[in-house]
């Protein structure tokens, strides 16, 4: 997925988001962006090696480049997860240093993590020994009152003599007592400057940056100091601007949102007939027509329709064909 990044090539790529970047929600992204990273939810390395949980690890061919993003702390445990990941045909196995979830805490894994950079170390020894494909790390800045350059400086020197040759970065600090996951997207302020920095110290390091991009504009000023630009949020509340951002960095012409539609239904409707509800694929399609008229139309005919039993892709058509007409 990272191998061999010919000479000024730039990376953009898609978060992984929690309850959102699903594999309905990648194969939907994947129509709008022939060239972005997709990653999955976090999906915890007890639940594939403890929990036996191998069915979290679908996925359709048509996502790739797609990484596994797990989360854990555990070397061995996380080096048989890596390595289930890579069977499956991911093309990356990302670590998961960054989610500032009570959860994840008390699984000692995510943001916590940054506090034990030799644990981290040893975590991405172990899975780089595991599999051939490449094995990556996503953190923040800091965490709590570890806040100093010299800290994420640490951090990113253990990475390296660990063998990681791509840092995703969150420019926000996490603040682990008192913030909640969605305070933590928002309130510790972006510090763009200190993640440039880190790609000024280590060029040799591929630098991706995370947190509060969303639009084209943004990007390319990212990316003129930078490897590579991670969207998140943006992305899913208004995914065409995968396409845009296709359109500005690699001149491919963006498909209209129709025509995106079109492509999607016989994916749709070949989930329904595995038994998949609507609902799990419609939601990711709430901010196609953002910024659009209609789109609020589009959006309230989807929501309260997708959930109800025997809803079929006769409904998008349905929400759409305002669109169309006017």
């Amino acid at each position: 997925m990272y191998k061999m990044l010919k000479q000024n090539e730039k990376i953009v790529a898609v978060a992984p988001m929690m309850d959102w970047t699903d594999r309905h929600c990648r194969y939907f992204h994947r129509l709008l962006s022939p060239h972005a990273r997709l990653y999955t939810e976090m999906v915890t390395s007890a639940a594939l090696v403890r929990g036996r949980q191998l069915r979290l690890l679908e996925h359709s061919q048509q996502e790739h480049p797609v990484a596994l993003q797990l989360g854990g702390s555990e070397p061995e445990e996380l080096a048989i997860a890596a390595r289930h990941g890579a069977d499956a045909g991911y093309d990356e196995i990302n670590l998961n240093v960054g989610c500032p979830s009570d959860r994840v805490q008390s699984g000692r894994f995510g943001a916590c993590l940054m506090r034990e950079p030799a644990l981290v170390g040893d975590c991405v020894r172990a899975m780089r020994e595991a599999v051939d494909v490449p094995v990556t790390v996503k953190c923040r800045i800091g965490v709590d009152d570890q806040d100093e350059y010299a800290d994420l400086q640490h951090f990113t020197e253990t990475m390296l003599e660990a063998g990681v040759r791509v840092l995703v970065v969150h420019a926000r600090k996490a603040w682990l007592k008192g913030l909640s996951p969605k305070e933590n997207r928002e309130i510790p302020p972006l510090d763009y400057g200190r993640v440039y920095r880190l790609k000024r110290e280590f060029p040799e390091l591929t630098v991706v940056i995370n947190g509060g991009i969303a639009t084209v504009d943004e990007v390319r000023a990212h990316l003129a100091r930078v490897d590579g630009v991670m969207l998140g949020r943006a992305a899913y509340h208004d995914p065409y601007l995968l396409a845009r951002v296709e359109q500005a960095l690699y001149g491919v012409p963006p498909p209209s949102r129709e025509a995106v539609l079109a492509r999607l239904r016989p994916y749709a409707e070949a989930e329904l007939a595995r038994g998949t509800a609507l609902k799990h694929i419609a939601r990711h399609l709430l901010g196609l027509y953002q910024g659009e008229p209609g789109a609020r139309a589009f959006r309230r005919r989807l929501s309260e329709g997708a959930h109800l039993p025997g809803a079929d892709w006769a409904l998008v058509e349905a929400a759409a064909a305002p669109r169309r007409a006017a």
